[in-house]
């Protein structure tokens, strides 16, 4: 599985919003889980050094942790997937149907 292109970002504003937060990877992992998050503690590291990567899912749900465990603290906040933008190209719009 590779990288999609907002992965790195995305991994990297977790991180930085955990550190500044004083959230540990273990803190973090076991909210992750108790939420449904399904990738042990060890992955969880390795994705956020950027060694492994993660499907999507799995890294809004722990966007989704960080964030209720930063509920109370402003100023710190995990960015979801669908919050960067796509270089995937458009999808063409759907054509006239052909006449019968």
């Amino acid at each position: 599985m590779g990288f999609d292109s907002s992965e790195p970002e995305q991994r990297s504003r977790l991180r930085s919003a955990l550190s500044a937060a004083h959230i540990s990877t273990g803190d973090l992992w076991l909210y992750y889980f108790g939420i449904g998050g399904s990738v042990g503690e060890y992955e969880v590291e390795a994705y956020l050094q950027g060694l492994l990567s993660l499907p999507e899912l799995q890294r809004d749900l722990l966007a989704m942790a960080a964030n209720e465990l930063f509920t109370g603290q402003s100023g710190h906040r995990a960015p979801y997937s669908d919050e960067f933008g796509t270089d995937d190209p458009p999808a063409d719009p759907p054509g006239p149907e052909d006449p019968a």
